[in-house]
């Protein structure tokens, strides 16, 4: 496994679309596993694959419950509204008060191709959100609940 270099604010990929998963090999296992150790080490609870370089669909998340990978995820279900406080990595010292849904239900694929949902509530629906985002070239400063611009620094 190795520490990936995190995509910084203003590279143009965090605006991109990414493309589907086709091919379920060693090799996006060994970057699923590089993503997980990256994540860890800059202490977030989630990180998409264009944060480090990639535009592919997949993502993973830990709000501390245990890694989920995604691999190709579509929203499914949400309900309810929760505004709470967000940042991420790839614009470190900003944070916001974003819109996301309380509870999401997630359809993926695992990093062997095999299909599952996931629910998450709170804290898991909004690092879902947030990560499925990134795969659609949307930050969360897209989705700020009150009118400040960048988000605010913390």
């Amino acid at each position: 496994m190795a520490i990936r270099t995190i995509v910084k604010d203003g590279d143009e990929i965090l605006r991109k679309v990414s493309r589907s998963v086709l091919n379920f090999d060693d090799r996006l296992a060994q970057t699923l596993d590089d993503m997980i150790e990256t994540m860890h080490a800059a202490d977030g609870c989630g990180l998409a694959a264009p944060q480090i370089g990639i535009l592919r669909r997949y993502c993973v998340v830990d709000v501390g419950d245990g890694v989920i990978e995604l691999v190709n995820p579509v929203i499914i279900e949400k309900s309810g509204l929760q505004q709470e406080q967000e940042g991420c990595l790839s614009f470190p010292g900003r944070w916001g008060v974003t819109n996301r849904p309380m509870r999401v239900t997630v359809r993926a694929q695992n990093r062997k191709g095999e299909t599952f949902t996931v629910t998450g509530e709170g804290l898991k629906a909004r690092a879902l959100c947030h990560e499925i985002d990134h795969l659609d070239g949307i930050v969360f400063l897209d989705r700020l609940a009150d009118d400040t611009k960048g988000g605010r620094h913390r």
